[in-house]
């Protein structure tokens, strides 16, 4: 790693930032506290500078041995205009990086990986959620937008079931952001592009490899889905990721993905096979010194099952509000809490809310 790159990151470690930004003409600027700043009396960078950057990261993304892999990194980056990896500094800390192409020059975004594994107490994950470590079978979708901490959500699933379960896990990655070790699993981890041509093929490919448990990193288009839920309803316990704000929202797209002629089908398919939904969003503190966790937990009993078949997603909330019993709780409910705590404000809470006007009220009494 050149002594640029390291120290790029170093100030970003430093300062504890969660995300790094390097474009051209600017000085490299971090994402810390949820606000992004220049540090480190940086001078602008000029393309020359973020083009070998950008070449520099793009290299981890090509398979070993790689003959001219600089101009392979180029030719990648001409054609698709973009190119994701991951890097582990010197100092151990990783980092998921994007570099693409904006106003013809490159612009590089990285995010800063947790490199160990906490505990869902730590992360302030519900204890239902544990539970799905422990099926056998089925379907787990952690759905959220971007930077809410799917990946590390997941890991931390992945990583109670490497320490308490005996069994194959395969990872299918674009890219590999969190390295697991074999414990009591034996743990294979692919990264699309590198290892695979594509999640599709990759989660194809993993039928036939003995597993236990299967993460696709993202269900990104309907052959990757149809090969997901038949691979939970087969045997295998499947964790996916999905862009929605909220549990309903997560399988209202998962089944449109579906031809409609095929939807009603895809329904009780997944009405079948589906285990739970996990959504979550990272809320800034009133102060903004810190990031708070707000979630959505869906449990797949036979009530949700009979309303997702139906097509009735509309009425799910009201069977989260109440099914506590189950472990089920809304999002407005988590945000809610967090209020009372003091740990979020009204106005961030009410922003994100389902119903803000319930919400005032929930708030108000």
């Amino acid at each position: 790693m050149t002594p640029l790159l390291e120290s790029i990151f170093s100030l970003g470690e430093e300062y504890g930032a969660s995300d790094i930004h390097v474009s051209v003409g600017f000085a490299p600027r971090f994402r810390i506290s949820g606000s992004l700043v220049e540090k480190g009396g940086f001078e602008p960078f000029d393309s020359k500078a973020v083009d070998a950057i950008a070449t520099e990261l793009g290299l981890v993304t090509l398979p070993v041995g790689s003959p001219d892999g600089t101009e392979k990194v180029r030719m990648i980056l001409a054609a698709d205009g973009a190119l994701d990896g991951a890097v582990t500094t010197s100092s151990g800390v990783r980092y998921r990086f994007n570099v693409y192409r904006e106003s013809d020059r490159h612009a590089i975004a990285l995010r800063r990986l947790d490199t160990g594994f906490r505990s869902f107490e730590e992360l302030g994950l519900p204890k239902r959620l544990a539970d799905f470590c422990d099926e056998r079978d089925g379907l787990v979708i952690v759905t959220g937008p971007t930077g809410s901490g799917k990946s590390t959500t997941l890991a931390t699933m992945l990583d109670r079931i490497n320490r308490t379960r005996r069994g194959h896990i395969i990872t299918i990655e674009d890219p590999i952001e969190h390295v697991h070790r074999s414990r009591l699993c034996l743990v294979n981890q692919r990264q699309v592009g590198r290892d695979t041509r594509s999640f599709s093929s990759a989660l194809v490919e993993a039928m036939r490899q003995d597993p236990d448990v299967i993460l696709v990193g993202e269900s990104r288009d309907l052959a990757t889905v149809r090969t997901a839920l038949r691979a939970a309803e087969t045997g295998h316990l499947v964790f996916t990721t999905l862009h929605a704000g909220d549990a309903p929202g997560a399988i209202d797209r998962l089944v449109a993905m579906f031809p409609p002629e095929e939807q009603t089908c895809a329904r009780h398919e997944l009405a079948l096979v589906l285990r739970g939904v996990f959504a979550q969003h990272l809320l800034p503190s009133p102060g903004g010194e810190r990031l708070s966790l707000a979630c959505e937990l869906l449990v797949n009993t036979s009530a949700v099952a009979n309303l997702i078949a139906t097509g009735r997603t509309a009425q799910l909330y009201s069977v989260i509000e109440t099914g506590a019993a189950a472990g089920m709780r809304t999002l407005d409910q988590s945000l809610a809490e967090l209020v009372s705590r003091r740990l979020v404000g009204e106005r961030t809470a009410l922003a994100l809310s389902r119903n803000p006007a319930m919400l005032q009220r929930r708030l108000d009494s």
